[in-house]
């Protein structure tokens, strides 16, 4: 199993959000690329990268920030996925000009879901799409509304897509600690044949063991780490 440390981004700043609110942000760095370096040296593969900013105002917020997260991620031989305030074509390309590795599309894949399918066919293997999940329907617009689309609607369509993995989110649990969404995300990836990434709500070892056990192709972890309820090195032993 892949474990994913993750940069959520405010202000230049590294945060992390209780259950996706804005105005419950927790600062942890002023110094993003600087945890780039540290997840890298700690062995991790891959980086989650959000801008939050841009999630929550529809646009992209922190483009420079990212690119130079992802120069620094490619000097240490990381990948950097990201998203946030995805909302067109151009948004994509220019982040994969800026040296990204994977972009995370969600709200896009709701409202113009032809036009993610043209992104995933013209960049294979490098469009993860976001299913955050609230009482089991897609939450968007920075978690803020409520698509009416069943999770697993949208999963078997981005599979259909040719979309590159699936990024599920249990948005009740994000930044609580109180355990991911093991069995939903298990079921998930159960019902489509593309890699499915858990996130939201890893508190302790104990829940990324649960979720090696339950053979989740990969977890998303934050505010662990930065309260330091485990390293990212003895996150890595166990998976």
């Amino acid at each position: 199993m892949i474990v994913v440390p993750a940069i959520d981004l405010m202000g230049g700043k590294a945060v992390r959000l209780t259950r996706g609110l804005r105005d419950q942000a927790t600062i942890y760095s002023d110094d993003p690329a600087g945890l780039v370096a540290r997840f890298a040296a700690a062995g991790a593969k891959r980086i989650h990268v959000v801008d939050l900013d841009g999630a929550f105002e529809g646009r992209p917020a922190q483009r420079d920030t990212i690119a130079a997260l992802s120069s620094e991620a490619r000097r240490r031989g990381t990948v950097i996925q990201t998203g946030g305030g995805i909302r067109d074509a151009a948004t994509v390309e220019a982040l994969f000009e800026a040296g990204v590795d994977q972009v995370v599309i969600g709200t896009l894949a709701i409202r113009e879901p032809e036009l993610v399918a043209g992104l995933c066919s013209a960049h294979p293997g490098q469009i993860i799409i976001a299913v955050d999940a609230r009482d089991g329907r897609v939450a968007v617009a920075g978690w803020t509304e409520d698509s009416g689309i069943p999770v697993e609607d949208l999963a078997r369509q981005a599979e259909a897509w040719g979309a590159g993995a699936l990024l599920y989110t249990d948005v009740s649990r994000d930044g609580m600690q109180v355990g991911p969404a093991v069995e939903a995300t298990a079921a998930l990836q159960s019902r489509v044949g593309i890699p499915v990434f858990a996130s939201g709500g890893v508190g302790t070892l104990a829940h990324l063991e649960a979720c090696r056990d339950a053979g989740l192709h990969g977890v998303i972890v934050g505010r662990a780490i930065y309260e330091g309820s485990f390293t990212v090195e003895e996150a890595l032993a166990r998976c």
